[in-house]
């Protein structure tokens, strides 16, 4: 298997488990979690997790100072601006503002970062998402007239993973690495402060759906997602695994329906069918490397 191959494996692995990740965590806010909660049932189900990694492979191979900066972006700014995003906006913004805003901050980035050109396959690309983004914004934005501040909160979530995705590539860290660091880093400096000083209501919530969450939000979204994440980033470049996640907002839409109760429109339908379409233009390999 060719390593583009292997890096759009990756990145669909991610564009599912994102999808999840927008829809549970809109959910958890009609399980009386507060957000707070959410990002600890994360930390401590990453944590978990990690350990066995650690006991096998042994502490990640990444100066502190870095791990700690790539923890502050993708292991607190993301998670907790989407977490209490949710708490003020609906999945449908979520899932618009935080993987759906990404393939322009990422293609930007990667620009002024690296001096990767814009071919005119990904002028159509970004276009077409634009477009469908647009669509399924003027369906769902318009009836929620209040979440702006939830929508702000989004923008800063998917602006932190952008830097996080070129400083991954700049320093060259591998996938396990950073996954690692991450999640054994967040744990010992969030749950202290969650358990001494921020609002709780994880008492008034069941068993079941805590263990959900840790499992889900924990396990898959910091260890397998962020595992899956980096290694696309590295194999295929920011700007194409950011094209791939950018059909999570129709997966989201399409999930949010029967789950949360979230309709769509006609015009929702339509930017379902057009940011597809401008995924499968980001990520098609073009003439001459089908030649090649």
């Amino acid at each position: 298997m060719t390593a583009r191959s292997q890096g759009l494996l990756c990145a669909i692995g991610v564009l599912l488990i994102w999808a999840g990740f927008l829809l549970t965590s809109r959910l958890s806010q009609a399980q009386a979690f507060t957000p707070w909660d959410v990002a600890a049932l994360r930390y401590t189900g990453a944590f978990l997790a990690a350990l066995p990694l650690l006991a096998w492979r042994g502490p990640p191979r990444i100066p502190l100072g870095r791990a700690l900066v790539l923890t502050l972006l993708a292991g607190f700014i993301f998670p907790i601006g989407a977490y209490w995003g949710f708490h003020f906006a609906p999945a449908a913004h979520g899932a618009v503002l935080l993987p759906g805003l990404l393939p322009f901050l990422s293609a930007a980035l990667w620009w002024w970062a690296f001096g990767e050109a814009w071919g005119w396959r990904r002028f159509l690309s970004l276009g077409l998402v634009a477009l469908g983004i647009g669509l399924l914004a003027g369906d769902t934005f318009a009836a929620h007239p209040g979440a702006w501040r939830g929508d702000l909160l989004f923008i800063l979530g998917c602006a932190s993973w952008a830097i996080y995705m070129v400083l991954v590539r700049r320093w060259g860290a591998s996938a396990l690495d950073v996954t690692l660091a991450i999640a054994l880093l967040a744990a010992p400096i969030y749950l202290p402060l969650w358990w001494l000083v921020l609002p709780s209501n994880i008492g008034a919530v069941p068993g079941a759906a805590i263990l959900f969450h840790t499992l889900y939000q924990g396990t898959l979204s910091v260890i397998v997602a962020g595992f899956l994440f980096t290694r696309a980033v590295v194999l295929l470049g920011g700007p194409q695994t950011s094209a791939v996640t950018a059909v999570v907002p129709a997966l989201v839409a399409l999930g949010a329906w029967p789950l949360l109760g979230e309709t769509l429109d006609l015009m929702g339908w339509a930017g379902v069918l057009v940011v597809t379409l401008g995924m499968v233009a980001g990520v098609a390999p073009s003439r001459d490397a089908r030649k090649a």
